[in-house]
């Protein structure tokens, strides 16, 4: 099997092109015994002799001016080759596993991401979704199966997790207009104490937020539902099964139903959460500031 390697064939184009084994290896900068013995080792790898050494002025011999065309087109591809990576030579590569939520707030996750593999190619972001919401995420980026995660909870809960906000927004109480809550100003927890009242999964960071202020309230709605989806809680409310709370965001997909404010205010809070080790990882940080900058904040 003949293997020849890509310098052995510059080498033998280089004294081709001078006809002079002096002068080639001055043009390749290289000193003449390294590209003789070059030479030789390749004429013996291909059992033939390239040059006619028996006359003063060596030439190329027959098998030598076939071999130079072939030689010179591997020389090209290989340039081309090397030169068709150029573009990425200075580009991250690498995969991240990015956990999502079923809101971003005023954060357009996918003109970000569509930002973000524009501008790196060569990084793969998986995105995952856990019915377990923002405590699932935490835990996973714990155990090291997920790089980074959107979450609503306002504290990592560990020191092995680090978290940057990225907006926050009220939360507003929803429900269909016939509802007797429905043409208030504004309403309080303590409205909802025996209301049929749709809540959400255990994990869920709206969830640990809206439990911890009906025990600051002292009151306890009726949780006839608890669902994983806004747009199902859409739907049961217009039925006029059930009133919820969610982001001022979420509500807005849904025009049609009544919303009111909270009095006292009550923030949701959207940050990208990540492994503390990960802090100064390029793709990581690439990619928190590429969802900084698709953050509205006049939303």
């Amino acid at each position: 099997m003949i293997s020849v390697e890509l310098r052995h064939l510059e080498y033998f184009v280089a004294v081709a092109a001078e006809l002079n084994f002096s002068r080639a290896a001055q043009r390749i900068h290289v000193v003449q015994s390294a590209l003789s013995a070059s030479v030789s080792r390749l004429e013996k790898e291909l059992g033939v002799e390239l040059f006619d050494r028996s006359k003063r002025q060596i030439t190329l011999t027959a098998a030598g001016e076939v071999f130079l065309e072939h030689a010179r087109e591997v020389i090209h591809a290989a340039h081309r080759a090397r030169t068709s990576v150029d573009a990425f030579r200075d580009q991250l590569t690498g995969t991240v596993t990015l956990g999502t939520l079923m809101s971003w707030g005023t954060l357009d996750l996918p003109a970000a991401l569509e930002e973000f593999r524009r501008s790196n190619p060569l990084i793969t972001v998986r995105l995952r979704q856990s019915l377990t919401g923002s405590a699932g995420h935490l835990t996973a980026i714990v155990d090291g199966q997920m790089d980074m995660a959107l979450v609503s909870i306002t504290s990592p809960g560990s020191q092995l997790v680090a978290m940057r906000e990225l907006m926050s927004e009220p939360m507003v109480f929803v429900c269909e207009s016939s509802h007797v809550l429905a043409d208030r100003r504004k309403v309080a927890l303590g409205d909802l104490a025996g209301h049929d009242f749709i809540n959400f999964p255990l994990g869920w960071g709206i969830r640990h937020r809206l439990d911890a202020g009906f025990a600051a309230a002292g009151v306890q709605p009726v949780s006839a539902y608890e669902v994983a989806d806004y747009a199902i809680a859409a739907e049961l409310i217009r039925h006029r099964l059930a009133s919820a709370i969610l982001p001022a965001s979420a509500a807005n997909r849904f025009p049609d139903l009544r919303t009111v404010r909270l009095h006292p205010s009550i923030t949701w809070t959207l940050s990208i959460a990540y492994a503390a080790s990960q802090r100064a990882s390029p793709a990581i940080n690439a990619l928190i500031d590429t969802l900084i900058r698709h953050v509205d904040p006049s939303a």
